[in-house]
């Protein structure tokens, strides 16, 4: 039971974080209104809250392990609360942008620190089911958080929004001081000040890249990440073991991680659109379009590990990124049919694929780090579905974009984009099946990591 309450209430508070990720998104013509701004102010209303959120994973992650994983998650939900609520009373844009920034700090200290809890507490024959309701949430949560956000906006007004954290936050709040354990590790070393510094100006740069398409940014990013590399590398206690990397389960882990978030995000940013403009849906009705296919993708988060345990977390992990592909070609040769029941299969098809590779390669990426660098591993976790998720968007929304404005049809772009995923899960997917052969001898299947 204790353990149970533990899960309930990190989950809880990883469901706030992630359901303020998509929930803005709902309501941009109301924020445009509301304070006489352009579509690009909105859009950074919703953005820097990521931009902040993933550049500070990292220094924060290592911040839970040093100062005790409890303590720190307390003091972030308490961040988070207080901003959603000036958020949600403020009468300018600037005090909207500030809050949203202050909301990404909390975000940062709230995420790494609820995966690590379980990382280091739940006894390793629990530890696997745990990662898989955590991932469950991360993953399906997002959908979960924009539909509850979409029907406040219309029942309601866009301030409603930040009501939703703000509750999971009171209760994450009480059932962590309740419930759960605080861990840490000692500090025999000096905080990493430069490689804290240096990771958030690679991941923040990258990112920006991402959602902007600025250069300086890229190049921001990319000598950011070189000299990151190059520091953590000469230091004896470094934030990050970059040699780590050299092992197959943390690298293919974070492969995995990138790819199947970078489409799973890239296609719900093109399915909503669709079925708002070619089915003519509200954007109501179109969110609880995507919601079997979070729904799915949850379910089969928490069943990943037990298939795991009967025939091994490779398998698993291959298993999941063919329903994947399979799904997307789905979608890409039934929507020549129309209407929404025609896409329906290759939508769980995809959810069901996404939720099963999910979990394995997240604790591969954990398991790849000791104990006392849990937090750490966990935002390494969350750099690494922020990354893929920015990644995919840019990526099928640019394609779907490029054949529009190319004479073309918007079903022929969500084509495209829906066979260039085929292609992408389908290369994952050989590289998933090497990766395992390379590893694996006969028999050792049972206990070996993606």
């Amino acid at each position: 039971m204790t353990h149970r309450k533990i899960l309930i209430a990190v989950s809880v508070a990883l469901m706030a974080v992630i359901s303020s990720v998509t929930g803005l998104n709902v309501a941009q013509p109301d924020l445009a209104a509301e304070f006489g701004v352009s579509q690009s102010t909105v859009l950074w209303i919703i953005n820097v809250y990521v931009l902040t959120l993933s550049a500070l994973l990292l220094p924060l992650g290592a911040v839970g392990d040093r100062r005790g994983r409890k303590p720190v998650l307390v003091a972030g939900l308490v961040v988070f609360g207080v901003s959603n609520v000036i958020a949600g009373v403020a009468q300018s844009v600037e005090v909207v942008l500030a809050a949203r920034v202050l909301s990404g700090i909390g975000a940062a200290t709230i995420m790494p620190v609820t995966l690590a809890v379980i990382t280091s507490t739940f006894p390793e024959r629990e530890r696997g089911r745990a990662i898989g309701v955590w991932t469950g949430v991360a993953g399906g949560g997002g959908l979960l958080g924009m539909f509850l956000s979409a029907v406040l906006v219309d029942w309601a007004s866009w301030r409603y929004l930040f009501v939703l954290p703000v509750v999971l936050v009171i209760v994450a709040l009480a059932m962590t001081v309740r419930s759960v354990p605080d861990s840490r590790e000692a500090a025999e070393h000096p905080f990493d000040v430069v490689g804290s510094v240096l990771s958030g100006v690679a991941v923040a740069g990258l990112i920006f890249f991402l959602h902007e398409g600025s250069v300086i940014s890229l190049v921001a990013g990319v000598a950011a990440g070189a000299a990151f590399v190059t520091w953590e590398l000469r230091r004896s206690a470094p934030l990050l073991d970059v040699r780590l990397f050299r092992e197959r389960g943390l690298a293919n882990g974070s492969t995995v991680l990138v790819t199947v978030f970078g489409v799973q995000a890239g296609v719900s940013i093109v399915l909503y659109p669709y079925f708002q403009t070619v089915l003519g849906w509200s954007g109501l009705l179109a969110t609880v379009a995507l919601l079997p296919m979070a729904g799915s993708m949850m379910v089969a988060s928490g069943l990943a590990p037990r298939l795991a345990e009967r025939i091994g977390p490779r398998a698993t992990t291959a298993t999941g990124i063919a329903l994947g592909g399979a799904g997307l070609a789905l979608m890409a040769v039934l929507v020549s049919a129309g209407g929404y029941l025609a896409i329906l299969p290759g939508m769980i098809a995809m959810g069901v694929g996404t939720g099963l590779s999910m979990p394995p390669a997240t604790e591969a990426i954990t398991g790849a780090l000791p104990r006392e660098r849990q937090g750490v591993a966990s935002a390494l976790n969350d750099v690494t579905r922020e990354l893929g998720t920015a990644l995919g968007i840019a990526f099928l929304g640019a394609l779907v974009a490029r054949t529009v404005d190319a004479g073309g049809s918007f079903v022929d772009g969500w084509r495209t984009a829906m066979w260039a995923g085929v292609a992408v899960m389908a290369v994952l997917l050989v590289t998933a099946v090497r990766a395992a052969r390379a590893t694996s001898p006969a028999g050792s299947h049972r206990t070996s990591s993606p």
